[in-house]
């Protein structure tokens, strides 16, 4: 494991490479909320990951920490800097077991509808100067990559609490 840079909430829009993808759910904040506290709902949607573990107890708040393993077999140690349930999360790597990024942060915004909310996922992605002209000709592959991972979210969230 190495360190990656530290960053804050702001760095999803500020990071050399950053991505922001919306979907809209038909589910409350409060039971999308639910989804992100059950580890073994992020890798049912998030199909990257393969297992997520929480290594703080709860309650969740600022400086909460989780292990995640990702397909290749990366391994990223996160910490949350913001938990303002229901309204957003945000965290970043800090340490991981893969050289391609060297600071990475993610923001999760939920705003309720009349429906039931809008999620805007929200990346930020810095990288080692060699790769960078990589992630800039595969930045539309990856935003695409992203946002089917919202939309695998509203299929889960919609098996999930298709009867509330």
């Amino acid at each position: 494991m190495r360190d990656l840079r530290d960053v804050d909430a702001d760095f999803v829009e500020t990071a050399p490479f950053s991505f922001a993808n919306s979907v809209d759910l038909a589910i409350t904040p409060d039971q999308l909320f639910e989804v992100f506290l059950n580890a073994e709902a992020w890798p049912q949607w998030v199909k990257a990951l393969t297992q997520v573990t929480w290594t703080s107890p709860q309650p969740f708040g600022p400086g909460t920490t989780r292990t995640v393993h990702l397909r290749g077999g990366i391994v990223g140690d996160e910490e949350f800097f913001t938990w303002d349930a229901p309204r957003q999360i945000a965290f970043r790597f800090i340490a991981s077991s893969s050289r391609l990024t060297t600071a990475f942060s993610e923001r999760y915004d939920v705003e309720p509808t009349a429906d039931g909310c809008r999620l805007t996922w929200s990346v930020g992605i810095d990288v080692p100067r060699a790769l960078a002209p990589v992630v800039r000709l595969t930045h539309p592959l990856l935003d695409r990559l992203l946002a089917s991972f919202l939309t695998h979210l509203r299929h889960y969230t919609d098996k999930h609490y298709s009867a509330n």
